[in-house]
């Protein structure tokens, strides 16, 4: 099996990731977009209700993007971890939720 590439494209999703990871199975990426799309539908509105747990929210997040080749998202959860405060840093993993939840929507329908 190949190795993922060193920098990852910037594109929303890494469509290569996701075809290694789920094995090629296009039911299965179906399904895993689904639930990411879903999980940052709860996921994004917490980040900003309860900012004590921002961290951990973001923590939990940047392990999904990472699993579905979403690295923009999993990038900016990670700074987002790292200074949970920052407003800078919540808009820029709320406009990369934005683009990647597109793509899966572009992606779902052609599935």
């Amino acid at each position: 099996m190949p190795s993922p590439p060193l920098v990852p494209d910037q594109t929303p999703l890494d469509l290569v990731h996701l075809d290694r990871v789920t094995f090629g199975d296009v039911g299965l990426q179906a399904e895993v977009l689904a639930l990411f799309a879903a999980q940052t539908a709860v996921l994004m509105p917490e980040l900003v209700a309860r900012p004590h747990q921002a961290g951990a929210l973001a923590h939990t997040l940047k392990g999904s993007a990472k699993a579905i080749g979403a690295h923009r998202v999993a990038e900016a959860a990670e700074a987002f971890e790292d200074a949970p405060h920052a407003q800078q840093a919540l808009r820029e993993l709320q406009n990369a939720v934005i683009a990647a939840c597109a793509a899966i929507d572009a992606r779902l329908l052609r599935c």
